[in-house]
């Protein structure tokens, strides 16, 4: 059954395979703080886990949820659209998936550098390497350990996982296909692709700016979804004016 898979959507998930079982049972540490993606302006950062984020996933429900779902749409769109264009697809959507992210990174950074900054904390200067140095009264002191708290956690957590290019790949099957029928988890009746797509968006917006996050890097999925549902929409006429 796997071989009938078409050749781009099942190198992906080989890749994906081989790269979890790498990072994480065999060298965890010494692959993921390399491959994951930082903040762009993190001491941590590296110009190419633009890319291998996108192959990295951090528990096997993780990888599981994402191949199982490329496994189910991907096809179609790799025969539809053809090798060339799928592929674009999937990468661009990841790494929409990433700009989208980190754009709301970036203006979580700059509101606490802002705070912080007010409160007398050189922001700059400990983003360079230096060591924080705490100013003002005990709560201003306080309130400048909780804001560097947040900021830390945005710098120094990587994102990983293909979830924007899946979610590119399944955006961009409802744009195709929009009167397509597809069964939920917990839902007893078919629901057409054209009806999914946006409460998804929707409950991923409000997550992203909810704060209510989890673990989940809500705005790159809403970033690959949009990208994947632009690039059908630009192909759907072509692709279907040749039949």
């Amino acid at each position: 059954m796997f071989n009938n898979i078409p050749p781009i959507t099942r190198n992906i998930i080989i890749i994906n395979v081989i790269v979890f079982i790498v990072t994480n049972f065999l060298f965890r540490e010494q692959y993921t703080p390399y491959l994951a993606a930082f903040y762009p302006f993190s001491p941590f950062f590296h110009s190419w886990q633009i890319i291998t984020h996108m192959f990295m996933h951090g528990s096997i429900m993780h990888i599981l949820f994402n191949m199982l779902t490329l496994w189910s749409f991907g096809p179609v769109l790799e025969q539809s659209l053809g090798e060339k264009k799928y592929l674009i697809l999937y990468f661009a959507s990841g790494l929409g998936g990433f700009f989208l992210f980190n754009l709301w990174n970036f203006v979580e950074v700059q509101q606490i550098s802002s705070q912080l900054q007010t409160l007398g904390f050189n922001v700059d200067a400990y983003l360079s390497g230096a060591k924080g140095v705490f100013m003002g009264s005990s709560e201003s002191i306080l309130k400048q350990k909780g804001l560097l708290e947040s900021l830390n956690g945005i710098v120094t957590t990587p994102m990983l996982g293909a979830s924007g290019a899946i979610f590119g790949v399944v955006a961009a099957f409802a744009a195709l296909y929009p009167d397509a029928k597809l069964m939920i988890m917990f839902i007893p009746v078919p629901i057409k692709a054209k009806y999914i797509l946006p409460v998804v968006i929707v409950v991923s917006i409000f997550l992203g700016f909810s704060g209510n996050v989890g673990g989940i890097a809500h705005f790159a999925h809403v970033g690959g979804a949009l990208v994947g549902f632009l690039l059908a929409r630009v192909w759907r006429k072509q692709l279907f004016n040749r039949f």
